[in-house]
């Protein structure tokens, strides 16, 4: 198979809901569309869901752009290949830069399960119809908001909310939660904002997560620093409540220094994080492997992302719902067709060749801020 045109596209698109963390508030998101066609005329997407800043991570939708511009898409385009999992061997050089990387691998795998006519899930893997979403929701401005918004997504049928938090907003978010849903599939991510013990507070940030052992978490989240390793472990090893690793799982590498450490005992495996479908298959297997329940975490994906992270969730590993909830969660307007809908929290895996469902360019057109065309 060989790509002879890919077209970028920077696209933004405004949030139902500001959405905050421990770093920032926002109530829009840009993210980048990777359009890739064969030669025959078939066409692939992929999403490139990096976030504007570099909080998260370092990329950001700025560095993703000129990093697919001046090195990943030079060298897919016109490239041979024959399976999705030899485009990480084209731009092999590029260290990091997973986010970028994943929007275009993701662009391959849809173009070649579209000229295979396989669905996506099917070519990864996937063994279900259907997976289970749940809802991530930011930090609100008072503890009332946040109730009513855990009561909102509860009540369309959401089995397992996810609650933001950060030094200050952690115990009593958590305890009002647990209070008003005894019995709701609860877990907490902290996207690294607790100092660990070689940081000032650090003590205080280990007091104040043990204090939150009583409340039946699923989990607590990414409590410490990407590559922390260390303090994930002490903590693991001193709670009763699981402890996930997100950001500091960016390769298999990582995922390998993880398990030997104990510094964890779930893994949420992001696409986007991890440089591409190929690499979050393999790491969950791995997962797998040693016992680790994994989930499918979003970036707050496009239609073409989200659709991605479905496929990926109906792999047999995925045995805690995933942030794949519907479309409308986020966005009023969503980029493909038909949206992604979940009933009662429930969301179908689609069985259409490639991404499964179709994509819209004149809302695309109407979101863009810019646009390059590249041809082989």
């Amino acid at each position: 198979m060989r790509a002879t045109e890919i077209v970028l596209h920077d696209v933004e698109l405004p949030l139902r809901h500001a959405f905050e963390t421990s770093s920032h508030r926002k109530s829009s998101l840009r993210h980048l569309l990777v359009e890739m066609t064969a030669e025959d005329g078939t066409t692939g997407w992929g999403e490139i869901a990096s976030p504007a800043g570099p909080f998260y991570a370092p990329e950001t939708t700025t560095t993703a752009w000129q990093t697919a511009v001046d090195h990943l898409i030079p060298a897919v385009l016109g490239a041979e290949w024959v399976h999705p999992d030899e485009i990480a061997g084209l731009y092999a050089k590029v260290r990091g830069n997973y986010f970028a990387k994943a929007g275009i691998e993701m662009a391959a795998w849809t173009l070649w399960t579209a000229a295979e006519s396989v669905p996506l899930a099917r070519a990864l893997g996937g063994d279900r119809d259907s997976v289970v979403a749940g809802v991530s929701l930011g930090i609100e401005p008072s503890i009332e908001a946040l109730l009513t918004e855990v009561t909102r997504h509860v009540e369309s049928g959401y089995p397992r909310v996810k609650l933001k938090i950060a030094p200050g907003w952690d115990v009593e978010p958590v305890r009002a939660v647990r209070e008003a849903f005894p019995d709701l599939d609860v877990h907490v991510d902290a996207n690294g904002a607790y100092p660990g013990t070689a940081e000032a507070g650090g003590e205080a940030a280990f007091d104040v997560l043990r204090a939150l052992d009583p409340f039946r978490l699923t989990m607590i989240e990414q409590p410490f620093a990407p590559k922390n390793f260390l303090d994930h472990a002490k903590l693991t090893a001193a709670l009763d409540t699981p402890v996930c690793l997100d950001e500091s799982v960016e390769t298999l590498d990582d995922l390998r220094t993880a398990l030997a450490l104990k510094a964890g005992n779930v893994l949420n495996i992001k696409v986007s994080r991890m440089g591409g479908l190929s690499a979050a298959r393999d790491a969950h297997a791995m997962a797998s492997a040693a016992g680790w329940p994994v989930w499918c975490g979003g970036m707050h994906e496009f239609g073409v992302g989200r659709l991605a992270n479905v496929a990926l969730s109906s792999l047999p590993g995925f045995t805690l719902p995933s942030d794949v909830s519907a479309s409308s969660k986020y966005y009023a307007q969503d980029i493909i067709d038909p949206p992604v809908t979940a009933e009662r929290g429930v969301v179908q895996v689609p069985t259409a060749p490639g991404l499964g469902h179709g994509v819209l360019p004149e809302v695309i057109a109407a979101h863009a801020t810019r646009q390059q065309r590249f041809k082989a």
